[in-house]
């Protein structure tokens, strides 16, 4: 299942021999399943008409396929192909940008030596001004190992990092944080923690991302007992406080109570853990979780420690089996996993008023329009379609509210506040089966899920004093 996306934009530059080649250009286009989105007149070459067509191709081998398409129009030629999404990502996509002016020999001596040395000398003698006099107050270090990226699997730190700089451009851009990548080459455990615990000085929290699990469930546990900043895997804490938003909306609009329903859960990984903890903490009726061997047992002894935790916790009526005896009578299915894990004859086996989340990405774990068939509420992770469950809803304004609050740890109350803030957002009269959620640009969400999470660090996580 592909589709037309931005993410596989291009520019032809095509030169034509007559102008009124120019609707069939992009009628080439359209019939090759490319979606056209600008098409300008440019400068002329050796007296020919040239236009540059943008448009939208579906993977990179379909962009061949829409070069082709246009190239086969009689009286139209591709000069040249450049594509979008490299070409934005050209030396980066963040920087660093100065806060205060230095134009004169004043500025430079109270900006730098010998008037920093005055600045210097005061942390030293108590630390906790970092906050106020340096950048740590509004500081977030994006970690990673480069094991887990996206779905690309274990790519490295130096493949992993536009990933970090794209992360560390939607904190800024959404909730104003100085984010920066840190790339490790190393995936060992101890040399991790280590690394972080040395450069967390710098920072107000650490963001860890697109680790492998188990790894990440360790590295996460012991930076949290380590130090005095907020430590977050995205992954995990980010994705479930997403979904547990969508799906408080979703149990409104079928009219049935989170204590009630049963939840069957494909995909245990970061993700998967962290939503399942989630959901039992806040009192859902039964939660049944599956792998690739199939229902989660207890007394498997490959199980590491927290999906032994989640075999434990979950599963009250003791099924045992694949996936159909997990989706038999529940309410909602949440598949983090991968594409194509269920088909009509699973959702078949679900209750009236099924609420289904696909959020494998790019690819869902059913195709969106055949789950409608059978499923009341329809979400996924992409935004070209309704209900996108996408992690910037969350952490931007969850760290936000921790750096405001100056908080010293994340906790699970945190989690919960910034879920409910999200779907609050969401007003009665705007509540629909494809609305569950707020769109990622609306700017309430940010300032709603970073008050509503201040609120709650300053009482249950500690705060430093500004």
């Amino acid at each position: 299942m592909s589709f037309p996306s931005a993410s596989y934009s291009i520019t032809m530059r095509v030169i034509l021999t007559n102008t009124s080649a120019i609707p069939a250009v992009a009628t080439a286009v359209s019939a090759a399943g490319g979606l056209v989105t600008a098409l300008d007149v440019v400068e002329p070459i050796a007296g020919h008409t040239v236009i540059d067509v943008t448009c939208n191709a579906s993977d990179e081998g379909h962009a061949e396929v829409l070069r082709g398409a246009v190239d086969g129009v009689d009286g139209a030629h591709v000069h040249a192909v450049s594509d979008r999404t490299f070409l934005l990502h050209l030396g980066g996509t963040i920087g660093t940008e100065a806060k205060v002016p230095l134009k004169t020999r004043d500025d430079l001596s109270m900006a730098y030596t010998p008037g920093v040395a005055r600045i210097c000398s005061a942390i030293a003698k108590d630390h906790a001004l970092a906050r106020k006099f340096t950048i740590k107050r509004n500081a977030v270090a994006v970690v990673t190992d480069g094991s887990a990226v996206l779905g690309l699997g274990n790519i490295g730190p130096e493949a992993a990092l536009p990933v970090m700089e794209g992360k560390s451009l939607l904190f800024k851009r959404f909730a104003g944080i100085d984010a920066w990548p840190v790339c490790l080459a190393t995936q060992d455990v101890d040399e991790i923690v280590g690394i972080v615990q040395a450069i967390a000085p710098v920072y107000g929290g650490i963001n860890l991302e697109d680790i492998a699990a188990p790894r990440c469930f360790e590295i996460e546990r012991r930076l949290r007992d380590l130090l005095d900043i907020p430590v977050f895997h995205d992954d995990q804490h980010g994705t479930a406080t997403v979904v547990y938003a969508a799906l408080l909306n979703a149990l409104k609009v079928v009219g049935k109570p989170l204590d009630q329903v049963r939840v069957a859960i494909v995909g245990i990984g970061a993700a998967g853990v962290a939503i399942t903890r989630l959901l039992l903490a806040e009192g859902v009726g039964d939660v049944v979780t599956l792998n690739h061997h199939g229902i989660l047992d207890a007394a498997d002894a490959t199980l590491d420690q927290e999906r032994r935790w989640v075999a434990e916790h979950t599963n009250v009526e003791g099924r045992r089996g694949d996936l159909r005896e997990a989706m038999r009578g529940a309410d909602v299915f949440i598949g983090v996993s991968g594409p194509n894990v269920i088909g009509e004859e699973h959702l078949e086996l679900m209750a009236d008023d099924a609420i289904v989340f696909a959020l494998a990405n790019p690819d869902p774990e059913i195709d969106p329009s055949i789950a409608r068939r059978h499923a009341r509420v329809v979400a996924t992770g992409r935004s070209d379609e309704p209900n996108q469950i996408n992690n910037v809803l969350a952490f931007p304004g969850i760290f936000r509210g921790l750096l405001d609050a100056g908080a010293t740890r994340v906790t699970e109350a945190v989690e919960v506040a910034a879920g409910r803030a999200i779907a609050e957002v969401v007003s009665e009269s705007e509540l629909s089966a494809d609305y569950i959620v707020p769109t990622v640009f609306n700017p309430a969400v940010v300032a709603a899920v970073a008050g509503a999470v201040e609120a709650v660090a300053r009482t249950t996580s500690g705060a430093y004093a500004d």
